[in-house]
């Protein structure tokens, strides 16, 4: 059996875990596996109570929907990505807010809890999980309840957290001359569905090739680092930053000409890109290096062998310190 959800969060492509557990999205890990654990036992073939058919539902909602929802939040790396397309969503959702249809009373309600929605959301979740889980026929119904309940919660709390970073003290304000609001790039796109939902999947998991890269830098572990990078250009192939970061990953592993390749891509996708910049600046140095490195070889002469490869081990001196033997 399948099972069909297009409300909430799920009528965006996403799969609401928080919905499918019945957690609210603040929940904390411990909350979730408690939830989890007692799902988990009113579905469970030897636990459920019914007929066969009945008993037939539960396993399935337990091993299609229960059992993958808690496999997703209880992995870390899984789990920060998803919590980090939820951010972004929230982001899209609150800019466009008055597009934005909902369908339950529970999240109408919600809608108008104004600055008390943190007190307001998690006892309308408590509600409806009382009840989500008790007709296993209903259970979808109460998931998608859920879901537009987060959604709603996702939308408020993302616009707060907008609000407050753009009030900004009226002394420290340059000009009044608000700029002028870009116009929406899709027209036709539907009122109640955020426009390039896609796009924005595709820059979180980018962002988590970035972020795992750097660490990996931050350990000296670059080959790792040079694999996450590939990834993520995999997925945008003219990624500014992911260039940049591959061209220093290189530079360390004293692979210059790979290097420099991915240096030029970083500052020719984005010369704005702070990583670009900085590449670029690298690129300089070596440049110069190399220019000094052939003049001392001219004046020397070819047969001199010990100073050129002397000279050659100097492009890097300056930027990273020399090779130990």
């Amino acid at each position: 059996m399948s099972f069909y959800i297009k409300s909430g969060l799920f009528k965006l492509n996403i799969t609401d875990y928080h919905a499918i557990l019945g957690v609210p999205l603040n929940a904390d890990i411990k909350q979730i596996r408690l939830q989890y654990l007692k799902i988990a036992q009113k579905l469970h073939p030897d636990t459920c109570k019914g007929d066969k058919d009945q008993k037939k539902l539960a396993s399935d909602l337990l091993s299609k929907l229960v059992n993958p929802a808690y496999k997703q939040i209880s992995q870390k790396n899984s789990y920060a990505e998803y919590k980090l397309v939820l951010t972004q969503i929230g982001n899209r959702l609150a800019k466009q807010a008055d597009k934005v249809t909902i369908a339950s009373e529970t999240a109408k309600e919600l809608l108008k809890s104004g600055n008390k929605i943190e007190l307001v959301y998690p006892k309308l979740v408590k509600n409806l999980v009382k009840e989500q889980y008790k007709s296993l026929d209903e259970a979808t119904n109460y998931i998608a309840q859920l879901s537009e309940l987060n959604l709603v919660y996702l939308m408020l709390t993302q616009k707060q957290t907008a609000r407050r970073e753009n009030s900004v003290p009226a002394k420290t304000v340059k000009s009044p001359i608000e700029p002028k609001a870009k116009p929406p790039k899709n027209n036709n796109a539907s009122p109640d569905v955020p426009e390039n939902n896609d796009e924005l999947i595709s820059k979180s998991r980018i962002d988590s090739f970035i972020r795992r890269a750097q660490e990996y830098m931050e350990k000296n572990s670059f080959a790792m680092a040079i694999s996450e990078l590939r990834g993520a250009l995999k997925i945008d192939p003219n990624h500014s930053t992911c260039h940049g970061l591959l061209g220093k990953a290189y530079l360390q592993q004293n692979q210059p000409t790979m290097a420099k390749v991915h240096m030029n891509k970083a500052w020719n996708a984005n010369p704005k890109d702070p990583v670009a910049i900085e590449c670029k600046q690298l690129l300089d140095k070596l440049n110069k290096g190399n220019n000094k490195s052939k003049a001392k070889s001219s004046n020397s002469g070819l047969g001199n062998k010990s100073q050129t490869k002397s000279t050659s081990g100097g492009i890097f001196g300056g930027l990273f310190g020399t090779k130990k033997k």
